[in-house]
């Protein structure tokens, strides 16, 4: 593709996307920042909450794992085994929906881990705020690693820009069309972001099918008969055993959807808590069928590799990339370019404005100013995240180490498990934990979780760990709450 059709792609999507924060920003205030006047229809919110949660990597990454090997132990394919993770989020969002929605909504909260202030006390609220924005920042700084990646590759090295310039480009974009009205925005354009992500994945499956010579009902019988097709694992030991996978499913949407300030944010835009419910349902049914749309086209995609003997990247990642930049029409090109940065932005903007909102919520006397002075303040954390994130990017890039990078994204998802303890053992008992012993807890319990990990094999011959970190995470943190409870002291 040329430089300047790229150009003229990004800019005109950019431009779309400041026209809506241009109308959406009228008569914004720091409310309309934070909570969008709680004026957001359901049905919008939950077909953007698809963008959010299906983030640049996961646009890249589950096409590829398909034909990936599961590990040199278990030496057969990935395949669509991700399907049953995919199964438990819907459990994962029943839980949201009808245990955790209600109670955010009948506190009036703007940032969820106000809770942890009004059942433990402030430092256990702090070390909840500040779990989630460490993590927060870390994952929203590799989907913008990601993004800013492909941009390099398909516009920025044509003119030798430097990839700082390139990062500084991306955060900058983000920054132009969410300072103002801040989630009353997101909310609209990740409904943008979340079609233009769905009609590339559609639009790739179909041109896939046509070179491969399938009609619709083709296409169907050869991903049902494909091995690459196959959904359950039941060996126990395997990382992708079905149980493990569904449960972590479950626990994985409730400390990533629930127990996370980036996406129930949007939830809580909703005028109510039946409105919020509407939305929750509806966004878990339109996900299924969209992963499974993932999934389906890395299994064609590998097909189609096979069939023009072209040979399959060392990471499975870079399929999809290579084969949508490289063998296929401009137009597919095009249609992916336009996919990867609206998956990717989808998820990045709100991030940066749920870290805002955290850090300003969370951290910050912002009622007790002026609504002017509110704003300044705001608009300063904004640009500080913004950096921050710049920050960890050109780290990131200095590192240059998949495996490295990799494990900064696991130790970010071990930051999920603390948060899951909390809120389980604040709903679920009346004991009152220590405050001021719960940070040490927090800390405790992830440090004893990688522990656990990088031994399991020995402790447990053969047994591959999965997800299921994130529950034994959560475990540990609510067994180190009960033990530093005070006895006979109720919440």
């Amino acid at each position: 593709m040329s430089p300047f059709l790229v150009a003229g792609i990004i800019g005109g999507y950019f431009l779309v996307l400041i026209i809506i924060s241009h109308y959406t920003s009228k008569k914004a205030t720091n409310e309309t920042f934070f909570t969008g006047n709680r004026q957001s229809p359901w049905f919008i919110v939950a077909f953007g909450m698809i963008g959010a949660s299906l983030s640049g990597v996961t646009f890249i990454s589950i096409p590829g794992e398909v034909g990936a090997l599961i590990s040199d132990v278990e030496p057969h394919y990935k395949a669509f085994s991700y399907f049953q993770l995919v199964l438990g989020y819907l459990l994962g969002y029943f839980v949201i929906a009808n245990v955790l929605m209600p109670m955010y909504y009948k506190l009036n909260l703007v940032s969820i881990y106000s809770y942890l202030d009004q059942r433990y006390g402030i430092k256990t609220y702090k070390t909840g705020s500040l779990f989630f924005i460490v993590s927060q920042s870390i994952g929203a700084s590799l989907r913008l690693f990601l993004v800013a990646g492909v941009l390099q590759i398909a516009f920025f090295d044509a003119y030798n820009i430097p990839f700082m310039v390139t990062v500084s480009i991306t955060i900058l974009l983000i920054w132009v069309y969410t300072f103002r009205a801040g989630i009353k925005t997101i909310v609209w354009t990740d409904t943008l972001q979340t079609f233009f992500m769905l009609l590339a994945v559609v639009i790739t499956i179909f041109a896939v099918a046509k070179t491969l010579n399938l009609s619709f009902s083709g296409m169907v019988s050869v991903i049902e008969d494909h091995e690459y097709s196959q959904i359950f694992v039941w060996d126990w030991k395997s990382s992708k055993f079905f149980f493990k996978q569904f449960f972590s499913g479950a626990f994985i949407a409730i400390v990533m959807t629930g127990l996370d300030q980036n996406m129930m944010q949007k939830n809580l835009t909703c005028k109510n808590i039946g409105e919020a419910k509407k939305n929750m349902y509806w966004f878990s049914f339109i996900l299924v069928p969209a992963n499974f749309l993932f999934l389906s086209l890395g299994l064609l995609l590998y097909l189609y590799a096979a069939k023009m003997g072209i040979a399959i990247p060392g990471r499975s990642d870079d399929l999809y990339p290579i084969l949508a930049l490289h063998h296929f029409s401009p137009f597919i090109g095009i249609v992916f370019l336009l996919g990867i940065i609206a998956a990717a932005f989808s998820s990045a903007d709100s991030a940066l404005t749920a870290l805002t909102t955290a850090f300003c919520v969370d951290f910050m006397k912002l009622k007790d100013l002026p609504e002017k002075k509110q704003k300044q303040k705001r608009l300063m954390v904004h640009i500080g995240f913004s950096v921050i994130l710049f920050l960890i990017i050109i780290i990131f890039r200095i590192i240059n180490d998949d495996s490295v990078i990799t494990a900064v994204f696991k130790v970010a998802g071990y930051t999920y498990g603390p948060l899951l303890g909390l809120y389980s053992f604040g709903l679920f008992t009346k004991w009152k934990a220590k405050d001021s012993l719960v940070p040490v807890v927090a800390i405790t319990a992830p440090i004893i979780t990688f522990l656990l990990s990088h031994y399991s094999n020995t402790i447990i011959p053969g047994y591959n760990m999965g997800f299921e970190l994130l529950i034994i995470n959560g475990l540990l943190t609510f067994i180190g709450l009960w033990l530093i409870s005070a006895k006979g002291d109720k919440y």
